[in-house]
């Protein structure tokens, strides 16, 4: 099916009404289900190493909450309860608030941002591919599908809304295979995230499935996330609400397809959780060894922020959400009243600063125990302001990195 067949839900750019917005009301959670089909359980409580990667500065690499408020600035929500999180300023980079930013913990389905942002720009996306039984043999059980069938025709464009709006492991394997395979996929995401000096990342499937030793942090889904941000086809795909995917094809009928919505319900308002205004992607994910992550970018005026939160200890299976809502608003509302406590760092090949010294590879450093794994969904554009609707979407939403020019700090393990 061409990508001009493809039916979706993609909202024209509109003017947001900025006004802070309260955490929304929810209802009572539906237990997450995780990457093996059953309900989440969240790792053991474990504390964060005492020392960690100071990649953006040396206060990311200390344990604990790192912000600093200056005067008129409002307090840090209450009642936080991730094991990391991440607030930065999506345009220049600056992070306004952290809470053990560089802690190597399982990232769930957030890897596939490093998936697309490692393999999208090389597959055309009106190229068309005929999916074979082993390109669906080494999905995991229990994983996450869209509904990829063999013997079947996708163009990459539907295979990409099938990973961004169901998380689809199925239509992760087939454009890996149509990549080279999972193999090279995966060294080519190892490699990418090095680039990106996302150095905390340790890939070992391109679909985030639980697998031991695959480890991110909030730092690095947040660079990563941002990276992204910089491709038209990401923030579209990321910024697509609906859409219909290719289903079965009967002799000469004309081929049947199927609705598929985001699973993101920060985007959606899924499960009781209110649209948050401004929202425009981009990842949200749930295992078992992972708990609930997210990863999302918002805009209120001339205001776009990054927040990442990894595995809530409370609150159930709105608390990524809530959590996320509730740092937004609190980024928005101390924008230029905090000192940035450290900085969204520019990939290798762009690093020309002249001060500290070169981030160093955290590869065979001590990963985090679990892995993360499928489930989860992607980030449409929908934001709801005074009972109207508003949205950015697709390429109606840019981020334009500036890279900083200050101190960068070192990457030690």
């Amino acid at each position: 099916m061409s990508a001009k067949k493809t039916a979706l839900t993609v909202l024209s750019a509109a003017l947001l009404i900025p006004s802070a917005l309260g955490v929304p009301a929810h209802a009572a959670p539906s237990p997450p289900a995780d990457g093996k089909g059953g309900p989440a359980k969240a790792p053991s409580a474990a504390a964060p190493p005492a020392s960690m990667s100071t990649v953006g500065g040396a206060l990311l690499g200390q344990p604990g909450t790192q912000v600093n408020l200056l005067p008129g600035a409002p307090s840090l929500p209450a009642n936080l309860s991730g094991r990391s999180w991440v607030v930065a300023d999506a345009e220049s980079g600056e992070i306004l608030a952290a809470h053990n930013a560089h802690w190597r913990l399982p990232p769930a389905s957030t890897m596939k941002m490093l998936f697309a942002d490692t393999v999208l720009p090389s597959l055309p996306k009106d190229r068309v591919h005929l999916v074979t039984e082993e390109e669906l043999s080494g999905v995991g059980s229990g994983s996450s599908l869209v509904g990829v069938k063999e013997d079947h025709e996708y163009s990459v464009h539907d295979l990409w809304l099938g990973v961004f709006l169901m998380s689809g492991n199925d239509a992760v394997h087939v454009l890996s295979a149509m990549n080279g395979g999972v193999e090279k996929t995966v060294r080519d995401m190892q490699a990418h995230a090095e680039e990106l000096q996302a150095l905390d990342t340790h890939v070992v499937s391109p679909d985030g499935y639980d697998s031991p030793e695959q480890v991110s942090s909030a730092y690095d889904l947040t660079l990563i996330a941002r990276s992204g941000l910089q491709k038209q086809d990401f923030r579209e795909y990321c910024g697509t609400a609906t859409a219909q995917f290719p289903g079965k094809q009967h002799g000469g009928k004309a081929r049947e397809s199927f609705g598929i919505t985001n699973t993101n319900r920060l985007m959606t308002g899924a499960h009781g959780v209110a649209p948050y205004k401004g929202i425009a992607g981009v990842k949200n994910g749930t295992t078992t060894m992972a708990g609930s992550t997210f990863t999302g970018v918002a805009q209120q005026g001339s205001r776009k922020l990054l927040v990442t939160v990894m595995n809530p200890s409370a609150g159930g299976g709105n608390a990524v959400y809530e959590e996320t809502s509730a740092l937004f608003d609190w980024g928005f509302a101390a924008a230029g009243k905090v000192k940035p406590v450290g900085e969204l760092v520019p990939p290798k090949s762009e690093d020309t600063s002249s001060y500290g010294s070169p981030a160093q590879s955290h590869e065979g450093g001590p990963a985090a125990a679990g892995a993360g794994g499928a489930g989860g969904g992607v980030g449409t554009a929908l934001a709801v302001a005074g009972g109207a609707l508003a949205a950015l979407a697709g390429g109606a939403f840019v981020v334009n990195r500036r890279w900083p020019r200050g101190r960068r700090g070192t990457g030690r393990g």
